[in-house]
């Protein structure tokens, strides 16, 4: 029985015993394991954005989703006769591209709500102006084709019909013509390579007019509604586009950009001019030979400024270093006051850190990211100053920590908020507490018990030598 608690007696004081530098790497274990629960926060994370997208596609779905428009476009079918006896003859569809191309576009925005989560959709009116020029047409037709002139029809297209508020219109020639599911170009692929650009089209013939060497000028009016984006294609040799909004945080996409544009917080004006030397597709030619009108979109999207679930995603990606920056500054605390702190105390903290990720999670998809994060980043502050008063029994410590812990998480909202400059600003913060953990753990004696390294680190002034004993 005294075997036993001599035994006893020996493994408490060991631990008792136990080296700074061996606490240090035990704490720096346990910021390593409290990932663990980080990573169960990230997968809410990803549900939430799971649901909110399922969100965004039945709500886009029903109102048109994200619109691609094709202005007036002049086709006609061909046929190409066969060589040989038993063969049958060809055809095919002729597409001619106006010479010039202007498109105006007027779009009003509105958040639609569905439970927490947020779909801006859009209705545009779109007046579309062709000017065709048949001089020379057809010039690129296969060899021997004949084009059946009578056929011809003016067709627009959209890529998802759903969105229409109203019939889509043309004049031409001075009569108003309503556009019908096209006859002769329904399938039309505007795409090139893996992408084929999908769209529905609806034309109106126009044999009477479009005729060999003829000139005439057609107007299309469009009314859609969608979601998320608006695009048009550069549907004239030389293509000009406006495009008006309400939407104060557009986003300018597609092949190529504004020439002008201007912002304000009530909305938008963008302004668009493609040449045909830029447009990189040919100005008539058969369906096959006009492929790749897809990379001319002319792009606007309509996103939030601030999504919650992308901000706190990229948050949690800090987590190591938060997580290691708070653990060390209690460990400094800990050394300097001589208090002991236990593992589960650790435990706790680690789990305060985790908690504040959820509660930002739960407070941006109700008041915003900013707001969010502010009133999270108060209460787990206060809460670890709070604790660090309780722990080290002093209400001094609690106020240091509290000094400390501030700025800590001022440094995470710059992170997430800087962007383009996370990366350099991470790397000299993370570079300045590393020095400051240097230089308040100068006087630590790493290979003595931990109530001689308390002693020595609470000493004013350089580091006491380590006495023979200490070794």
């Amino acid at each position: 029985m005294e075997n036993f608690l001599s035994l006893q007696a020996n493994l408490q004081n060991g631990i008792r015993s136990v080296s700074m530098g061996v606490k240090l790497l035990l704490v720096c274990g346990l910021a390593l394991l409290m990932m663990i629960p980080a990573l169960f926060v990230g997968g809410v994370v990803r549900d939430r954005t799971t649901r909110e997208a399922e969100v965004i596609a039945d709500v886009s779905g029903r109102v048109g989703g994200a619109q691609t428009f094709l202005g007036p476009v002049l086709a006609i079918p061909y046929t190409v006769p066969s060589t040989l006896p038993a063969q049958a003859s060809s055809s095919g569809i002729y597409v001619v591209f106006p010479a010039r191309a202007s498109a105006d576009v007027k779009a009003t925005t509105e958040e639609r709500h569905r439970s927490l989560f947020k779909v801006p959709v859009f209705q545009a009116d779109l007046k579309f102006d062709a000017f065709f020029d048949l001089t020379g047409v057809p010039a690129a037709a296969p060899s021997h084709a004949t084009l059946d002139w009578n056929q011809a029809e003016i067709v627009v297209g959209v890529s998802d019909p759903r969105g229409a508020l109203t019939d889509a219109d043309l004049e031409i020639g001075g009569k108003h013509l309503v556009l019908v599911p096209a006859e002769i170009a329904q399938h039309m692929a505007f795409g090139s390579g893996g992408s084929q650009l999908k769209l529905a089209l609806f034309g109106a013939r126009v044999g009477e007019i479009a005729k060999p060497n003829s000139q005439f000028n057609a107007v299309s009016v469009l009314h859609f509604s969608g979601a998320q984006r608006l695009a048009l294609l550069a549907y004239g040799k030389t293509t000009k586009a406006t495009i008006d909004g309400g939407w104060p945080n557009p986003g300018f996409d597609g092949g190529f950009l504004p020439v002008q544009q201007n912002v304000t917080a009530s909305g938008f004006h963008a302004e668009w001019s493609v040449p045909f030397i830029a447009r990189g597709v040919s100005a008539e030619g058969t369906e096959d030979s006009i492929s790749g009108l897809d990379a001319t979109e002319l792009g606007v999207s309509f996103v939030e400024v601030a999504d919650p679930y992308q901000s706190i995603t990229r948050s949690l990606k800090y987590t190591p270093l938060f997580l290691g920056l708070v653990f060390l500054s209690y460990f400094i605390l800990e050394a300097a006051t001589g208090k002991r702190v236990h593992a589960a105390q650790y435990v706790l903290v680690g789990v305060a850190q985790i908690i504040f990720y959820l509660l930002l999670l739960s407070l941006a998809e109700r008041i915003g990211f900013d707001l969010g994060f502010l009133v999270a980043g108060i209460a787990t502050v206060s809460l670890l100053s709070i604790n660090a008063g309780w722990i080290f029994a002093s209400r001094r410590q609690g106020w240091t920590a509290f000094a400390i812990f501030s700025p800590l998480y001022l440094l995470i909202y710059l992170l997430l908020r800087l962007e383009d400059n996370a990366l350099l600003v991470g790397a000299f913060a993370s570079f300045a507490a590393v020095a400051a953990a240097m230089y308040f753990t100068r006087s630590i004696d790493w290979y003595s018990p931990f109530a001689a390294s308390t002693r020595v680190v609470s000493q004013a002034g350089p580091a006491a030598p380590r006495s023979s004993n200490a070794e």
